[in-house]
């Protein structure tokens, strides 16, 4: 079934298929939450988060119009909402993207020191990725981790697609101006998600 028949199936009082559309989303929607949060104290609350903003989606799904957009962009713009709505309510927290325990999936089949070093790549990429602003670090992890086109973001971010690309270009300028010192290694220089789209 497509989310567009769940939904119509849900809205018809077969609440039951709301599971199918959560099993759909969950893994996503909860790696999102991870990559914004901003304080260790914070990390035990990403999954209430994720469940929270499933409640609210499923809450509000009588009001969801598909012609405007898609059922995830839907979701992860209420994520997304949930998530800063929290981080309000507690601005001295901070989380970085390394104690989120999300890792970027990147096949690495290299002797332990090159894994080590590999390791610590990724460490002072996520650091980076950290010190952005919100809309250019949300912008970079939607497009370069979810791999979600510049619509879709712009939809979730209530930017225009111009504007997304222009986040994307700043956050990936400023990653790489803080990463430069550090890599003059060829092989970071392929590193996913650095490379222009």
């Amino acid at each position: 079934m497509t989310d567009s028949q769940l939904i119509r199936e849900i809205k018809d009082g077969n609440v039951q298929m709301y599971n199918e559309l959560m099993l759909r989303y969950e893994r996503k929607i909860l790696a999102f939450i991870f990559h914004m949060l901003k304080s260790s104290k914070m990390e035990a609350m990403a999954e209430d988060l994720c469940n929270e903003s499933f409640y609210k989606a499923y809450r509000n799904l009588h009001s969801f119009r598909e012609i405007e957009a898609s059922f995830s962009t839907w979701l992860y713009t209420i994520a997304r909402n949930t998530v800063l709505s929290e981080l309000r309510k507690n601005k001295s927290v901070k989380i970085s993207l390394e104690q989120s325990g999300y890792t970027p999936h990147a096949s690495f089949d290299a002797m332990p020191e090159q894994a080590a070093l590999r390791n610590e790549k990724v460490t002072m990429v996520r650091d980076a990725i950290n010190t952005l602003p919100e809309k250019q670090r949300s912008a970079l992890i939607l497009r370069e981790y979810d791999q979600m086109d510049y619509q879709e973001i712009a939809n979730i971010l209530g930017q225009t697609v111009s504007s997304v690309k222009s986040l994307l270009f700043r956050a990936r300028a400023s990653v790489k101006l803080q990463l430069e010192p550090y890599f003059t290694d060829p092989v970071f220089e392929e590193y996913e998600g650095m490379n222009q789209r």
